[in-house]
């Protein structure tokens, strides 16, 4: 018997921890999601999937959603513009047994946007609530979503799409604290947050300008969100996510890490293309080791992984 409380549940589902890996396009494939749900990450939740692709059977969607039993609970998420795509996208993920679906009402890059998808939603409430409920109703486990403030400040209706979200059956609910149009760019409202974990019964996670381990706290407290998701802080840089510096982690702790990231990825894809993709992880890993230029540049072009397993060990 699990005697442990949980720090908060969607739906039926326990969730055991307070921080979150955020999806990332490229980025949070099964190795980095293993890796983070080791360090304390409380859900996994995949990269962004086209519903497109899932309904076209492209080639890459297959390692988008594969995953381990270590990563549970663990969600898909989902983007799109069209309702009826989402909901057969769903259908079809459900197979694969996740423990929930998240929705993408939140991305801001410009290939998702300019076709009316990810945070381009945020100016079409009727069609959010049209997603959601039509999820909620057919789908058997549980739906969550994540926003953005608003397209830009002129429409920040993060208000009317949170209460949308949860009135239409989605369990859980996370917020970056832009606009779409700022980006990454300016300050994460957290004031925004607090507002919406204030009206709302479903959990809340917040998001945005964490940087570092001292900040989770922080927004916790300042908001009083059930969970805070880390992005781009996390990349080469899990302990984040067990609230650790990784500037006070010994210089042999950080080598490890970076060697089963790097023999997961291998393994993963294939020897080559898990290393060509690990590169742009490596740089970030050894941010806080001092790596001579040379060597650094011998570490991003060697193409055999046990030889870049060998130099790691040489630091």
């Amino acid at each position: 018997m699990n005697l442990k409380i949980p720090n908060f549940n969607i739906a039926e589902i326990p969730i055991y921890g307070d921080t979150i890996l955020a999806p990332m396009d490229g980025y949070t494939d099964s190795p980095f999601r293993i890796i983070a749900k080791r360090f304390g990450s409380a859900i996994t939740i995949t990269e962004f999937i086209n519903a497109i692709d899932i309904l076209g059977n492209r080639k890459y969607y297959e390692a988008k959603t594969r995953f381990s039993d270590e990563e549970r609970p663990i969600g898909f998420q989902i983007y799109d513009d069209d309702p009826m795509r989402i909901l057969s996208a769903a259908h079809i993920l459900s197979e694969k047994k996740p423990d929930f679906i998240d929705i993408n009402f939140g991305c801001s890059a410009r290939n998702v946007a300019s076709r009316g998808a990810g945070a381009a939603l945020l100016k079409e409430p009727k069609k959010i609530a049209e997603i959601i409920s039509s999820l909620c109703n057919e789908i058997e486990i549980p739906i969550t979503a994540k926003i953005r403030l608003g397209w830009d400040e002129a429409s920040l209706n993060y208000l009317e799409v949170a209460r949308i979200i949860e009135d239409n059956g989605g369990k859980m609910i996370s917020i970056h604290g832009r606009t779409s149009v700022q980006s990454f760019m300016g300050e994460s409202n957290w004031r925004a947050i607090t507002e919406i974990k204030s009206v709302l019964k479903i959990p809340v996670i917040g998001n945005g300008d964490i940087k570092n381990a001292s900040q989770i706290d922080q927004m916790k407290n300042e908001t009083g969100v059930d969970g805070i998701m880390i992005g781009r802080a996390a990349i080469g840089n899990p302990w984040i996510l067990s609230r650790m510096e990784n500037i006070n982690v010994e210089k042999t702790k950080i080598i490890g890490v970076i060697i089963d990231h790097l023999q997961m990825m291998t393994k993963f894809y294939e020897p080559r293309l898990g290393l060509i993709r690990f590169r742009k992880l490596l740089k970030k890993y050894l941010q806080t080791i001092i790596v001579p230029v040379d060597t650094m540049y011998q570490l991003l072009r060697l193409e055999d992984p046990d030889q870049v397993i060998v130099l790691l060990k040489s630091f």
